[in-house]
């Protein structure tokens, strides 16, 4: 079996498959739960100062698609409202009965270096393995001047990061808004500030539906709705692209990344780690479908490392990231054509309708006796492979190469590139 033991940014777990800061880690029972369920670490739902803070109700919504459940979750709930000694207690406890789990406790304080030396001392305390700055929240905490108020200012995540360091010796994780233009800057910020590595995405500026009969948004409370944290795998596409953006960022090359967003399946965690994840971090699926769902993930990323030959975590995890690059330096002169397999075809016709109406007419259909025959017009074809997302049958359609003999070229050496001609020299 493959060695999944994880270190992430100094922070180690048995394997790296985490619960994310949020309801699942709200309290001892069920981070116990978890941890007896195979979970390698948790970040315990954010803490703050003692002034109460108050969750609505209702609290979450969610986007179906196609019969499927909570493809996408929306929440306005806010951090822990549990008093601050309890949950420190509670931490200390857990962490004393499972010293080989990952324990980090994900913070919120207002932006002030006397709130943070003081929280950051009582939860050293604890023996915790490490803190999660929660500078993602995009919903009521940002309006107090904290999570994504602070997330969107490098300035600011650079200057707490500096005090964490300073009045701290646990290693420091950063945990980045997406809610932003370039995922690059604050990261950078992070890094500049001395933290240990940074976590991502938090959750997405939403409103996922709207009650058509109380012209509100979902959730609604009293009548009224608000915007609040989307997640679940519908953001997963996002969390890939800004964790990439900061494997191969120059700036932030190396600093440890826990990856966070839409991740259900040991497939979901394996694209984060080859894309440059030290860590994964789950949340919709495990309020979806309990905890465990760890099993399975435990399992299919063993059997695909086996299946592979990676023999540990450091294997993989960056393996994609020198295949990720901008579309300026893509080939222009790879070409493609769609090939379908009539044996496997069941004449829906989807890839017809798709290539007619909305691409490039390059499939034909033909009548043989009482049934149709799709083929491709290979002259007409632009590989753009839209057939085969919307055909419903596995494998039915392949993206066959064309061997058209032209050498490699990249749109930065493209004559055609009003940048590459003499005159613009």
């Amino acid at each position: 079996m493959a060695d999944l033991r994880c270190n992430m940014g100094g922070i180690k777990s048995p394997n790296p498959f985490w619960l994310a800061s949020a309801p699942p880690t709200d309290k001892a029972y069920n981070v116990v739960r978890a941890f007896k369920a195979g979970w390698g670490g948790v970040v315990w739902k954010t803490l703050g100062e003692d002034p109460p803070v108050v969750n609505m109700s209702s609290r979450y919504g969610a986007l179906e698609y196609g019969g499927q459940k909570m493809v996408g979750f929306n929440n306005i709930e806010l951090i822990t409202d549990r008093p601050l000694d309890v949950n420190l207690k509670e931490i200390t406890q857990v962490k004393k009965d499972w010293p080989d789990r990952a324990m980090v406790v994900s913070l919120m304080v207002p932006c002030e270096e006397e709130s943070w030396k003081k929280i950051l001392k009582r939860v050293e305390e604890t023996g915790a393995d490490g803190v999660e700055l929660n500078f993602g929240c995009p919903h009521g905490m940002s309006e107090r001047g904290m999570g994504s108020a602070v997330g969107q200012v490098p300035d600011y995540i650079k200057m707490v990061t500096q005090w964490c360091k300073k009045h701290s010796s646990m290693p420091v994780l950063v945990k980045l808004t997406p809610n932003i233009t370039d995922i690059r800057l604050p990261a950078r910020a992070a890094k500049e500030g001395g933290a240990d590595g940074v976590s991502l995405i938090n959750t997405i500026n939403s409103i996922t539906s709207v009650d058509l009969d109380l012209m509100a948004p979902r959730p609604t409370v009293d009548g009224k709705g608000t915007h609040g944290g989307y997640c679940g795998p519908a953001v997963k596409p996002i969390a890939l692209n800004m964790v990439a953006e900061i494997a191969r960022d120059p700036a932030t090359r190396g600093i440890p990344i826990s990856g966070i967003g839409g991740i259900s399946t040991w497939r979901d965690a394996a694209e984060f780690l080859v894309l440059g994840s030290s860590s994964v971090q789950v949340c919709t699926a495990a309020m979806h479908y309990g905890f465990k769902i760890v099993d399975d993930m435990i399992d299919g990323l063993n059997n695909w490392m086996d299946q592979k030959g990676y023999r540990n975590l450091s294997e993989i995890v960056g393996h994609a990231v020198p295949n990720v690059t901008d579309w300026q330096f893509l080939n222009i002169n790879y070409e493609t054509i769609a090939q379908i397999d009539q044996d496997k075809c069941i004449q829906c016709g989807l890839c017809f309708i798709a290539c007619e109406d909305t691409s490039h007419q390059a499939i034909k259909t033909t009548k043989t006796n009482s049934s149709k025959k799709y083929e491709v017009i290979n002259s007409e074809c632009v590989g753009c492979n839209l057939c085969q997302l919307a055909c419903p049958v596995p494998e039915c359609i392949s993206m066959v190469k064309v061997e058209n003999g032209k050498p490699f070229l990249s749109w930065t050496k493209d004559p055609r590139n009003p940048r590459n001609s003499t005159q613009n020299i």
